[in-house]
């Protein structure tokens, strides 16, 4: 890993390194492979957190490493769920969510951002506390979501997007603000994706209510 961190490129004007451009590639992977609902979703995303957990950690930002911890455990287990829902034909089962589930989220992603922004602050983490909370939060939603097989996941990741563009490029990250555009336009083809499919089998968000 140390050979990962120690040897790069530059991007766009930008010292990037294998870790990091590795770790990177493999995130955006991971949503080119989500909309094809295959199993192979997780592990990559495993790998992409290993990778990017290192890249953190090594330029001392805790925040963002622990993010990485946090987004492995539920690919652990998201990696697991999908297991469970695998179809001979149509592959991984995805549905819309309930309205409880919506709800659900939606005020897991509103508190969490607050009570995240709040510590941020405190701590004086984050120059940008609430985005920097919402980015988080929406994160670990999103993946959760995910694991469940719910076609919302995609909107909380628009969501992340929007936010975290700006953010990016106001922090001088011109690199990661471009990924995260990509991010959004694979998001798009995504939702597309996962909502037709969830549409010609109606039946199993009738019966998940």
């Amino acid at each position: 890993m140390h050979v990962l961190l120690q040897h790069g490129l530059s991007v766009f004007g930008q010292w990037i390194s294998i870790a990091e451009l590795v770790g990177q590639l493999c995130a955006l992977a991971v949503v080119f492979l989500a909309q094809r609902r295959t199993l192979w979703t997780w592990p990559v995303q495993v790998g992409a957190t290993v990778l990017l957990f290192a890249v953190y950690a090594s330029a001392h930002l805790g925040g963002l490493a622990a993010r990485q911890v946090a987004i492995l455990l539920i690919s652990i287990y998201g990696w697991w769920a999908w297991t469970r829902r695998r179809d001979p034909v149509y592959g991984v089962v995805v549905r819309s969510g309930r309205a409880v589930e919506r709800l659900v989220m939606a005020g897991a992603f509103v508190a969490g951002t607050v009570v995240m922004a709040l510590v941020l602050d405190a701590l004086d983490a984050s120059w940008a506390p609430w985005p920097d909370a919402a980015i988080f939060i929406g994160t670990l939603v999103a993946f959760a979501a995910q694991g469940r097989g719910l076609v919302e996941f995609w909107l909380v990741w628009l969501v992340v997007d929007a936010i975290g563009v700006p953010l990016q490029i106001s922090s001088g990250l011109y690199f990661s603000a471009a990924v995260y555009l990509v991010f959004a336009a694979l998001v798009v083809h995504g939702w597309w994706s996962w909502h037709r499919a969830a549409a010609t089998r109606p039946e199993l968000t009738a019966a998940s209510r």
